[in-house]
């Protein structure tokens, strides 16, 4: 699967974004997803999550209440709606996926497939 994800921009505090994440070679009823996200001299961090059949959701606690991950009907793409947006979300935000689903799911090296990266940038 080839994973494009999009939706990205620079917006001011409060307001929100939709990013997108569109599945090429195959769709996400075989892939389990997350959103990750990157700032410039920090690790990877674990955003959230969306299983494979039954569409359990998770969230990293710093964006629980204002961020809701969900998947359209046809399963072709998984979106991630930010809401309440804060300067300290901005980074590079990556869709990523993984065909087993198992153990934790916040690291970065148990997700096979990635995006290229959309930027968000929050202004105060």
């Amino acid at each position: 699967v080839q994973l494009q994800a999009s939706g990205g921009g620079l917006v001011q505090a409060g307001d929100s974004l939709r990013l997108s994440c569109a599945a090429s070679g195959s769709t996400f009823s075989n892939y389990h997803v997350a959103w990750f996200r990157q700032a410039p001299g920090k690790e990877r961090e674990f955003v959230s999550a969306i299983t494979r059949v039954v569409d359990d959701t998770f969230y990293g606690d710093s964006v629980k209440g204002r961020f809701t991950i969900s998947k359209d009907k046809g399963k072709t793409t998984v979106y991630l709606q930010m809401n309440s947006l804060k300067p300290e979300d901005t980074a590079v935000y990556y869709c990523s996926a993984r065909r087993i689903w198992g153990g934790s799911y916040t690291r970065p090296q148990d997700y096979e497939y990635w995006g290229q990266g959309t930027q968000v940038t929050v202004s105060s």
